[in-house]
């Protein structure tokens, strides 16, 4: 983190590979920015995603965070033909740590200070869909697929989501969409709570402006304490909760050679 002339905390727009941040007065924008594959995630995505977030809890002039997808889409998810990972794992404990980049990306996004805004355009699945349900609120269009295929590739979801979508809309509605890996459109997502509104493509950047307009005309330390407010039931209401082992569960899943088939692992 650099700091300005007047000591205020800057957020660094360099130096990631795959994400870009730009700052439009109160309101800091980051992007997944990897267009040509739909902003489809591999380790040092998730790595970025989680050291960005992080960082922001001293970035004290952004009075909300939106975060979006490059290009066409939003992500879509995980990315099927990873580049090679600049540092492969060597042990057990680091391989692990691999495995459970997607859940500290995902807590790093939700427990940013700052009210986030994810702008879901095209795709929102698997991590994705996580990335977003991670955020504050969520506006989408009609035409995004918001999907979470795990079950139906042979793996359990993780990166706590299970808890977060069942805090979000509820189990009746998590179930059939993690279970049955039922697809919804943008439409649906807003019927169900899954998005907080479906707006078109055309009208989006007009709703994010709307969302943000909003969070930063009222008072900030108001905004502030209750968002903190927040995160604190939603600990209370995850006790229980068992996505810490969300790394073993990965890999276990992934010894099965049918799993193994699909992801390309074998």
């Amino acid at each position: 983190m650099d700091h300005d002339s007047d000591g205020a905390a800057t957020l660094p727009t360099t130096g990631y590979d795959s994400l870009d941040s730009e700052r439009d007065g109160p309101v800091l924008r980051v992007w997944l920015n990897r267009p040509h594959k739909l902003n489809a995630v591999d380790a040092v995505v998730l790595e970025e995603v989680g050291d960005l977030f992080r960082s922001l809890e001293r970035e004290t002039e952004a009075r909300v965070v939106v975060f979006g997808g490059r290009g066409r889409s939003f992500c879509v998810g995980a990315d099927r033909d990873p580049a090679p990972h600049p540092r492969p794992p060597r042990t057990e404990r680091a391989k692990r740590w691999v495995g459970d980049l997607g859940r500290r990306a995902s807590r790093a996004i939700e427990d940013c200070e700052i009210p986030t805004v994810a702008r879901v355009q095209g795709h929102a699945i698997g991590g994705g869909m996580c990335f977003a349900l991670s955020c504050d609120f969520r506006v989408t269009t009609p035409e995004t697929q918001w999907y979470l295929p795990e079950v139906e590739l042979g793996v359990p979801l993780t990166w706590a989501a299970i808890p977060r979508l069942t805090q979000e809309i509820g189990m009746a509605r998590s179930r059939q969409l993690v279970m049955l890996a039922h697809r919804i459109d943008g439409r649906t997502a807003a019927d169900w709570s899954v998005a907080h509104e479906c707006v078109e493509l055309e009208e989006l950047d007009d709703a994010i402006t709307r969302w943000t307009d909003r969070i930063v005309g009222l008072p900030e330390l108001a905004v502030h304490m209750t968002k903190t407010t927040f995160r604190g039931y939603n600990r209370t209401m995850s006790l229980g909760d068992a996505s810490e082992a969300d790394a073993d569960l990965i890999r276990l899943a992934q010894m099965d050679p049918e799993v193994a088939a699909r992801f390309g692992l074998r």
